[in-house]
């Protein structure tokens, strides 16, 4: 049986995503970044929690929500995916169990009627989870849930409802990793860098530059696929599904997207509906 490992779209063998909480104002300047570098991720949203029409806060007020119709004129065509973050901001461990399907189902409600799309991800408020709260998620058909675990490391998560981040942008390691990431190659399973923070933080800790460094040097790399977080979900499930040979050398491939595996010589495109020989 050939050896093969998943490789993502074009055959790239690494990925970078990034993951952004509560919708707030800095979330604008840091689309702009990311946007011109062709960085990809993933902002997770309260529809709860949206400040009135009209808000103006304090002077020198950080964390500053934005209103619903500054939410939808800075998400709906950014080319970023919206996720869940709880209708309310509720801590799914300490509050009552059988009040955590409210905080998730009028949040996923409330966006899909806002932005005309399912929505399909989550980020835990705080952090918090434990394995009956990831399970509850998982059942009702949340498709992924990022914690705030930093991991250091560029493997693909165990378990997409307890999904832990390479780090938070603060991390002192950060530029370390990048390069490592950026500067070498897998040699089997393919790699993703999972960055995770709030857009508040660079303006609170008075240093852009260090969103704005990280974006110039891990951007426009030929190497590095650039998605949201749903998009590599959806890439790696599709991958899954694959049906092999018993000899492992004819694949299908059964779902409606292209998939790509390597082989220590070869890369293949796996043409949707399609079976291929590999060598």
């Amino acid at each position: 049986m050939p050896d093969f490992y998943m490789a993502f779209p074009g055959g790239k063998r690494k990925v970078l995503t990034l993951s952004y909480d509560d919708g707030v104002e800095q979330d604008i300047r840091l689309i702009e970044i990311m946007n011109k570098h062709g960085l990809k991720g993933t902002f997770n949203l309260n529809s709860g929690l949206y400040a009135r029409e009209g808000t103006i806060y304090p002077q020198g007020q950080v964390h500053r929500r934005m209103t619903k119709a500054q939410v939808t004129q800075t998400y709906m065509d950014c080319g970023q995916e919206v996720a869940m973050h709880a209708y309310e901001h509720a801590d799914l461990v300490g509050i009552p169990f059988d009040n955590i399907p409210y905080q998730i189902v009028k949040d996923k409600e409330q966006l899909e009627q806002q932005f005309g799309r399912i929505i399909r991800g989550f980020a835990y408020p705080y952090g918090t989870v434990n394995r009956k709260v990831a399970d509850l998620l998982r059942d009702m058909g949340v498709a992924y849930a990022r914690t705030v675990h930093s991991t250091h490391d560029f493997n693909l998560p165990e378990d997409w409802l307890q999904l832990p981040a390479t780090c938070h942008h603060n991390d002192p390691q950060l530029m370390e990793l990048a390069k490592r990431f950026a500067e070498n190659q897998p040699y089997g399973r393919p790699w993703m860098f999972y960055l995770w923070g709030h857009s508040y933080e660079f303006e609170g800790d008075n240093n852009w530059h260090v969103i704005e460094e990280f974006a110039e040097y891990m951007g426009g790399r030929e190497d590095i696929w650039y998605a949201t977080n749903i998009e590599i979900h959806d890439y790696v499930e599709a991958f899954k599904q694959l049906i092999l040979s018993a000899d492992g050398h004819r694949i299908f491939n059964p779902t409606s997207t292209a998939l790509y595996l390597r082989t220590w010589q070869k890369t293949y495109e796996l043409l949707p509906g399609k079976e291929t020989l590999i060598d």
